[in-house]
């Protein structure tokens, strides 16, 4: 049964430039092995990561109904590339399945997140 889906669309070079003037930017939105893929990559790789996972936590919150604040925070959730390249939720506050999707224009990266509630 589905419990939520959420829906963000966010600008890469709007995430690049916040990380410029805040540069704690991504040990706040990253988790730690988030952290590791992150640093992997390099140039505009590593702003489309920020900014990818920045939107699929955006989407996780709108899923759960909450948005990002006083009841979910960029930590509660980790998204980790499987071997294929796509993020699987490894880490969640939601105990059920979490299905996403990313995509990538050149400044765009739109992310879709569906929470599926277990079934008894």
């Amino acid at each position: 049964m589905i419990y939520g889906t959420g829906i963000d669309l966010t600008e890469i070079d709007r995430i690049h430039q916040m990380q410029i003037n805040h540069p704690r930017l991504v040990e706040k939105v990253l988790t730690s092995k988030e952290k590791q893929q992150y640093e992997s990559r390099i140039g505009q790789a590593r702003d489309e990561y920020l900014a990818g996972r920045f939107s699929l936590k955006e989407s996780f919150s709108k899923a759960l109904g909450t948005g990002i604040g006083s009841h979910f925070s960029f930590q509660d959730v980790s998204f980790i590339d499987n071997a294929a390249g796509k993020p699987i939720a490894e880490q969640s506050i939601f105990d059920g399945a979490v299905h996403v999707s990313v995509s990538h224009t050149k400044s765009l990266v739109m992310t879709q997140v569906i929470l599926e509630r277990k079934t008894n």
